[in-house]
Order: C-alpha cells, then structure tokens, then sequence
C-alpha cells in the first residue's frame, strides 16, 4: 500500500485554476477548513465549487475564486445564511446554480457511477425547473409513464473532505453521527485528497470503531494530510464541537479585517491568531 501523506499546500498545488472542486461535509459540520484555507494562500481563482456550502463556500465567495457555485444552500447552522456568501451572491460575484438536496446527491452518485444523469423525483413541482432552465425531465419507458427530474452527473476535477481518522493509504474513517456524502465526494472526482485529525496504522481503524465506519476507500484517494483541527471552526464529532463564538465573529466582522487577522499566514499562523482571539474573550 503506497504512502499518499502529503501537506495541504502540497495538496492544493496539484489543482490549477478553472477546475470544478467538490467540497465535502455540510454547512458547518465537517468541512475541510485547512484544505480551504490552504487554497486561500494559492494563487487558484476562477473554480467551480460544488459544496453543500457553509464557511468554505463564503469565504472562496469573498476572496473572489468562485466563478460558478453549485449548491443547494450556503449556511452556517446556527446562523441560517453563511453572510460572506450573501454578500457575494448579492453583488453578483459568481454564477450560481442552486439545486434541491437530494438532486444534489443524485447528481454526485451519478458521477460516481459515470453515468451522464440520474432520474430523480426531487425537484418536480418546485420553482427548481424555473431557476435552472438547462434541467430537463425524462419519461418512464415503462407503463407508469412517470416524469423525472433528469439529473446531471456532478463531476469534480477535485475533492476535498475531512475526517476524523485516515491511514497513509488513504482509507478514510468518519466517527461522527453522519458521514455527509464525502465518500460521494471523492468518487465523483478525479482526485481526491483528504484530510484527516490523526493518521494511524491501518490496524488502528477497526480498533476504534466498527468497520462500516470505513467511509473512504483509498483507491479513489490521490492525497492525505494530517491536519489536527483542520475543520475548524465547524465541527468534527466526537472530536470537537463547532466553535460558536469564533463562528459569531467570522459572520460578524468584515472579510477583509478577518483574512488579514487570521488568514495572511499558514496554518500555524492560523492557530496562533486563533488562540491570541481566545485570550482576548477570557
């Protein structure tokens, strides 16, 4: 079994700009928020992001590298509209093609499985059809004679997820309550890179928990980063839980005064400004 441990930065300067990047977890719960920040100190601009979207979404809006978002929503959880990303939406900053949930998830399976659309029932009888006129519908050949959605296949160039443990083959274990279609993620991509709170031998992921939480394969892995915290500030349970107040000032102060506090340097930077915030608050 190869070695596939890499750093973010290493990981993110195998993508170039233009790419459609897949972005695991959802809203603020196990988003791949060091990947994310790794490509904010790249030079990468002009993605595609496809992303059940919460902080990652807003702050590539607001750092202006989204040139087209697919999503079905952008939020933060507890805050119900990821702000970054609605300032953004509202200034026009990107193209935005915004899907029903399950068609979201129809169109990664049928990327997963190379299949060019997936009939879907999500979608009919909503404003769906209406605000995405390129969807088209297909008829039942059997005698039902059924009308579907026809889903598009979501293909990814690239995939970013985090997990809660990987080992350096690159199977992926999640052991939190939802595994958040990052196993999805990675099929529907032609690279997938992933970052993990701690790597251990392979042995050591059955120890912890029951083989099913075995989420990612690492046959569909190109890259794996350990990356202790790396979703901060969402959560990864049962690590952590997500961190409300340094939400509450992400949302609240303005991006430009955010990126230069705490995103003009690397990861370490990142920490340090982060733990020089929480005396401040103590």
């Amino acid at each position: 079994m190869s070695d596939k441990t890499m750093t973010a930065d290493e990981a993110v300067s195998r993508l170039a700009s233009g790419m459609t990047l897949g972005i695991g977890g959802w809203g603020s719960r196990r988003k791949p928020m060091a990947l994310v920040r790794a490509l904010l100190r790249s030079g990468i601009t002009d993605l595609t992001v496809v992303s059940y979207g919460g902080p990652d979404v807003g702050m590539l809006a607001a750092a202006g590298r989204i040139r087209k978002l697919v999503a079905p929503f952008a939020t933060l959880d507890s805050i119900p509209l990821e702000p970054h990303f609605r300032a953004a939406r509202e200034r026009g900053a990107f193209e935005l093609t915004e899907i029903d949930e399950a068609m979201f998830m129809w169109g990664l399976r049928a990327a997963t499985h190379r299949l060019p659309f997936l009939p879907v029932r999500a979608g009919i009888g909503s404003d769906v059809m209406r605000v995405n006129p390129g969807l088209r519908t297909v008829t039942s050949p059997y005698d039902d004679g059924e009308t579907f959605v026809a889903m598009p296949a979501l293909r990814l160039d690239a995939a970013f997820v985090h997990v809660n443990r990987a080992d350096r083959g690159g199977n992926g274990q999640y052991l939190g309550p939802d595994p958040y279609f990052d196993d999805l993620f990675c099929e529907a991509a032609d690279t997938a890179y992933v970052s993990c709170e701690r790597i251990v031998d392979t042995a050591e992921l059955t120890k912890e928990a029951p083989p099913q939480t075995l989420l990612v394969g690492r046959h569909v892995v190109t890259g794996v980063i350990e990356a202790p915290n790396g979703a901060h500030f969402t959560s990864c349970a049962p690590d952590y839980g997500r961190d409300e107040a340094f939400q509450k000032t992400y949302a609240a102060m303005p991006w430009e005064d955010f990126a230069e506090r705490f995103l003009s340097g690397d990861e370490s930077a990142y920490r340090s400004a982060v733990r020089a915030w929480e005396k401040e608050g103590s």
